[in-house]
């Protein structure tokens, strides 16, 4: 009996082992998953079953598409109400289709009553999704929920799943941040999923200022005229971190902070939520790799938001250092709290940490990395301001 359940075990794990690697190049971690079925005896390959069946997998080019979708309108028409031509505000940008938010905004000033603004509001967002719908092709499908739209090629099954984690993320977002974050209004939250980064940067660099090369970027919350965030398609675990990181700037964006003080509050705020902190480093490792980065020009650079965008590793080191100085800084709630309404992107934030917490932004990263305190080192803003904040780039932490 035991020589056939062996067998039988055997024979479930190449089995098994058959199906990751005829995965193709879509499925992360093959050898990991691997081991785990070779290395926890049945239960590895329950795991790893489930974790295939969840995925999210990449279009079968053979697979017919989904029946056809109500077609995007060419008016937002609201009882009682002037229609909105959307030929007047529908703008072609780097191939995909995007709204003048301003010609909507005036005629959204047009609504006496707040609730059939906020309404028509709405309608605007969901008649400009499926413009964009169709531009992303057959495959792609708006999901609409009474708290999020999720446009991308999911199926129907992810990306509800991807609606509802939205939801729940909002909220409990809300519930870390405390009065920091926005209050919701009925707002619905916008989730667009690319298929790839071919059609994701065209996209992103229509919102994007800033020239030259830019650092890499797993996702994006968007604060043009219409609110939203975007990221590139995963399996829904690879997905989670970047929606509570870009929701967290969402929640903050009506606050206006400088850029490492936004991104250190969402990097936290993504990592208590959950839970994912994989790094290819060690915490010893990146001490060191931050000493042997960080000087009196690239640390002015990390003040004014630059080195954000660097494509080298200041990039990363950006974005664990925002992380650092807000961990340090949020021990004292209260004071962070209040720190945080009163940060200025004008001197990013020095003023507000003198007056609410008498810190110096510079002599608090030299004691990090363990250096003489130097004037060089505080905020000097005057021949560098932070970039636009139209678009926040995030690392993710998984890459």
């Amino acid at each position: 009996m035991f020589v056939v359940f062996l067998l039988v075990l055997v024979g479930l794990n190449i089995w098994m082992t058959q199906r990751v690697l005829d995965a193709g190049p879509t499925l992360d971690h093959k050898g990991l998953l691997v081991a785990a079925i070779w290395l926890v005896p049945l239960m590895g390959v329950l795991m790893v079953r489930s974790h295939l069946r969840n995925r999210a997998p990449l279009i079968d080019s053979e697979m017919p598409p989904p029946p056809p979708a109500e077609p995007a309108p060419a008016t937002v028409a609201p009882a009682g109400h002037s229609a909105l031509a959307l030929d007047t505000c529908l703008r072609d940008a780097n191939g995909w289709p995007v709204f003048d938010w301003g010609v909507v905004g005036d005629w959204l000033a047009g609504f006496s009553d707040e609730a059939q603004r906020e309404r028509a509001r709405v309608e605007c967002q969901r008649a400009w999704l499926m413009h964009l719908r169709d531009a992303l092709g057959p495959y792609a499908t708006l999901h609409e929920t009474d708290d999020a739209f999720v446009l991308s090629t999911l199926d129907p099954g992810m990306a509800k799943a991807t609606s509802d984690f939205v939801a729940r993320s909002s909220h409990r977002i809300a519930k870390v941040l405390g009065p920091l974050a926005a209050p919701r209004t009925g707002h619905k939250s916008i989730l667009v999923v690319f298929d790839d980064e071919a059609d994701y940067y065209p996209y992103t660099a229509a919102y994007d200022a800033s020239e030259g090369e830019s650092a890499f970027s797993g996702g994006m919350f968007i604060d043009a005229g219409c609110p939203h965030f975007v990221t590139c398609r995963a399996d829904l675990s690879r997905i989670e971190p970047v929606i509570v990181h870009e929701l967290t700037h969402a929640a903050l964006s009506h606050l206006k902070l400088p850029l490492w003080l936004d991104e250190g509050i969402a990097v936290n705020t993504e990592h208590r939520l959950t839970g994912m902190q994989r790094s290819e480093h060690t915490p010893q490792q990146m001490h060191r790799l931050h000493q042997g980065f960080w000087g009196e020009a690239e640390i002015q650079q990390f003040w004014s938001g630059e080195s954000f965008r660097r494509p080298d590793d200041g990039n990363k080191l950006s974005y664990d250092l925002a992380r650092i100085i807000v961990e340090q800084l949020g021990k004292d709630w209260a004071a962070f709290s209040d720190f945080v309404v009163r940060a200025e992107r004008s001197d990013a934030g020095a003023e507000a940490a003198r007056y609410t917490m008498d810190i110096d932004l510079g002599a608090l990263v030299c004691a990090l990395l363990e250096r003489a305190p130097s004037d060089a080192w505080s905020p000097r803003m005057a021949s560098g301001q932070p970039r636009p904040a139209t678009a926040f780039d995030h690392q993710m932490t998984s890459t």
